[in-house]
């Protein structure tokens, strides 16, 4: 596949009443971003267009709408009609209706995914709570694609030029972390954060931090053993797999330091353990994007912001970072995937003729 080849970019609307329409026309106001990728928009185009007049200093934008991304047009924003005629919006509020139409619209966006009419998913936030309500059954886009790509193990992995952190569990309570922690799913994260980087972020040979769980790492046992009994064998293993785990390290003096800067990534115990100081250094540019997938998926950083919803204040950045993150994913798989194939095809050929002429050996024509 050409790295020259325009990608098709899917972009789910997310929950309506939040800020996800704006974030998306403000990201794609530019009629130069046009000449990068080709944008399918996953919801409804009276939203669309309601939004559209809410935002100040927005030209003209060339919408088309369409059945399917496999009509989708360049240099044009594409729609996906996948909601009901008889959609409505109320921005700033968490409706049953938006919460379906978020559903529709992750569902429509899957669909063209897997039938190769989009190369890339991005995802505007959505109202997990609401969704639950109204029969999702999954805690997030992360849960749902997992299923739907029937992926045995991803990881959420927060990504930006400055910082990347990912967790060892995700949206659970507190209360539940330690239970859900075990030397097997620490070195699961790390040996999917190891991959990430080399194939989706080309880092050659990354360097990964490992936090630990408790306040100064347990103090030698007297806050909490999971540092010993737990994490450092995890760490152990990791090494002894040629990973280039390090850790682990108390958080506050981790990040309060600035050791971040040091690693190529950093495994974080829990959700707000790598959460909080990511978006503290990266809030506006801050990409979630799904590791392990074999699709690529990223998100903006950010939630529905209901406060902000219809006022013309949403920030676009985090949007247009997760969608041109996943463009750079897309094609760093490419070129790792044809170097990888490129390699093992010297091997067979240099195996080849190593055995070439020996009995029972292969032979090389």
């Amino acid at each position: 596949m050409s790295n020259n080849r325009k990608l098709v970019v899917g972009i789910t609307q997310g929950d309506g009443n939040g800020i996800g329409y704006e974030v998306i026309i403000k990201a794609l106001a530019d009629a130069r971003i046009l000449d990068s990728f080709t944008p399918v928009v996953y919801g409804s185009s009276k939203i669309f267009g309601f939004y559209k007049k809410l935002i100040h200093n927005i030209d003209n934008l060339d919408v088309y709408v369409v059945n399917s991304a496999a009509d989708a047009k360049p240099r044009k924003i594409n729609i996906v009609n996948c909601l009901p005629e008889n959609v409505f919006v109320e921005p700033g509020q968490s409706t049953a209706e938006a919460a379906k139409a978020a559903i529709m619209s992750l569902e429509a966006a899957v669909k063209d995914l897997k039938d190769n009419n989009i190369d890339v998913l991005v995802t505007a936030p959505i109202n997990k709570r609401a969704m639950d309500k109204e029969g999702f059954g999954h805690m997030s886009h992360t849960d749902y694609l997992q299923d739907q790509f029937d992926t045995k193990d991803v990881t959420m992995f927060m990504v930006s030029d400055r910082i990347k952190v990912g967790t060892v569990t995700g949206h659970v309570s507190l209360k539940d972390v330690p239970s859900k922690i075990s030397q097997e799913k620490i070195l699961l994260k790390l040996r999917l954060m190891k991959q990430s980087l080399q194939r989706d972020f080309g880092v050659d040979e990354p360097k990964i931090a490992v936090l630990g769980l408790n306040p100064h790492c347990g103090v030698g046992g007297l806050m909490g053993d999971e540092e010993q009994q737990i994490i450092l064998p995890a760490v152990k293993a990791a090494n002894d797999e040629g990973i280039l785990a390090f850790g682990p390290y108390s958080p506050d003096g981790f990040f309060g330091l600035d050791n971040y800067s040091k690693f190529d990534a950093t495994l974080a115990m829990y959700h707000d353990q790598g959460l909080a100081p990511f978006k503290a250094l990266s809030f506006a540019d801050g990409v979630n994007f799904t590791a392990g997938l074999p699709i690529v998926r990223t998100s903006p950083a950010h939630g529905t912001a209901y406060e902000k919803a219809g006022r013309d204040e949403a920030d676009p950045r985090s949007m247009m970072s997760a969608i041109y993150t996943a463009i750079d994913i897309y094609r760093n798989r490419e070129e790792y995937d044809d170097l990888y194939a490129g390699k093992m095809k010297e091997r067979e050929v240099d195996d080849a003729h190593k055995y070439e002429g020996r009995p029972g050996k292969p032979q090389i024509a």
